[in-house]
Parts: structure tokens; sequence; C-alpha cells
């Protein structure tokens, strides 16, 4: 079982997945546990968002893609903007298709709006899941070692 695993988390897309995953579960509940201690949301999501991107900086860093230590500085830097420029595509998108223009889902969904949002995030996370892996290999985690 234990051999299994490990040929999994060496296959360097079933790894981003993994840990992508895991870095959804690490923010969702630190924005939880700050909120229920802080009761300030914004303060709540905006260090969760940063923890999740440090947790998801390290693991794609050392586990994913497997970069040695020289440069990581440079890479969490090119890291951290690639993950704005996606968060910004996310807005955008939303606003487009949600806010702005629903009609373009809209008419497949009778125009209920809760549909046109779950839609929209569905098909924003996939093209963001997709954009952020290949960002990370031909970017940031580049070949090293």
């Amino acid at each position: 079982m234990k051999k299994r695993i490990q040929c999994l988390l060496d296959n360097e897309l079933f790894a981003y997945l993994f840990f992508g995953i895991a870095t959804t579960l690490i923010a969702i509940l630190s924005r939880l546990v700050i909120y229920q201690l802080s009761h300030q949301e914004l303060l709540a999501t905006g260090l969760a968002n940063s923890i999740g991107i440090l947790f998801a900086f390290i693991t794609n860093d050392r586990l994913v893609f497997k970069q040695a230590r020289k440069n990581w500085s440079r890479r969490l830097v090119k890291f951290t903007l690639a993950r704005l420029f996606t968060f910004g595509l996310d807005l955008v998108l939303t606003f487009i298709f949600v806010t702005r223009f629903p009609e373009i889902i809209g008419r497949f969904v009778n125009n209920n709006l809760d549909l046109v949002n779950e839609i929209e995030t569905l098909s924003a996370q996939i093209a963001i899941i997709m954009l952020n892996y290949f960002l990370s290999k031909l970017y940031i985690f580049k070949k090293t070692r």
C-alpha cells in the first residue's frame, strides 16, 4: 500500500491535484479557525489565503516539482504573482458571466442566477487549476535537478 501511494505521489499531475486539494482544505480550515478567534471576516480571508498560498508553494516546490533549495525566494515571488493573476482572472470571469452578462449562461438554466454562479464557479476553477499548473510547470518550477 505504501509503495502504491508513493507511486501515485511520484506522478507529477496526481501530486499536483492531491496537494491542491490539501491546500484547499487547509485554507478553509484556517479561515474558519481565524474567524472563530477574531470574528474579523476580512482578516480571516486574507490570512487563510496567505496560508494557502504558502502551503501550496512549499508542497509544489519540494514535493510536486522537486526543486533544489537554490533560488526558492525568486520562485516564491513568481508563484505569488501567478496566484494573484489567476485570482484576478477569477474575479473578471465572475464579473463577466455572473454580474454583467448572466444571460450568456442563464439561457441554458432558465436564467437561474444561482445555477449561473455555480456553473461559472466550476468552469472558472477548472480553467484556473489548469492555468496554475501550466504556469507552475513552465514559468515557476523549471527542472533544476
